[in-house]
């Protein structure tokens, strides 16, 4: 059996992003019961280097839009980075799995060999699309996904591994 490209990404950004939005609605729901402001767990890190988890969630949603978007060869949507909410947050992953339920399957598989280039600053990222997918993608959806989490969590939100993991 074989795997294709678009069956190891964007079902797993879909999932890693419903998974994210049910995180966060229980960091919502904590915020709500302990009577804590929202923006004190929307602007928590887990380090003073870090970014706080408004800035994880737009960063996993970018990935995600990411990843499709340039497998598929198609263009991006741009977001404005202006989330100051949990429903704010809501409404990007939404946006974010709208588009990438418009991607169809015949868009992504055979790009294996694509060629991607990402730059951020003056740097310039060139990838193949297997090594964009596996090297690049999957690793920062879930280092993100994972500060996302373990900033809540460490701030107190009753959140466990299948909360991360999804069903």
């Amino acid at each position: 059996m074989t795997i294709s490209m678009y069956q190891a990404s964007v079902p797993v950004c879909i999932k890693a992003l419903n998974n994210l939005k049910n995180i966060l609605k229980k960091g919502e729901q904590f915020a709500e019961t302990k009577k804590v402001k929202p923006e004190v767990l929307l602007n928590s890190r887990l380090a003073v280097d870090m970014y706080p988890l408004l800035k994880q969630v737009q960063i996993v949603s970018d990935t995600a839009k990411g990843a499709g978007g340039r497998l598929a060869g198609v263009e991006l949507p741009k977001f404005d980075d202006n989330e100051q909410s949990f429903s704010d947050l809501y409404t990007r992953i939404d946006k974010t799995i709208a588009f990438l339920e418009t991607i169809k399957p015949g868009q992504v598989d055979g790009s294996e060999e694509k060629e991607i280039v990402l730059k951020f600053g003056p740097n310039e990222y060139r990838f193949n699309g297997i090594n964009y997918l596996l090297g690049f993608v999957l690793p920062n959806l879930g280092f993100h996904m994972s500060a996302a989490y373990n900033i809540l969590r460490h701030n107190g939100v009753g959140l466990g591994k299948s909360d991360y993991l999804g069903s």
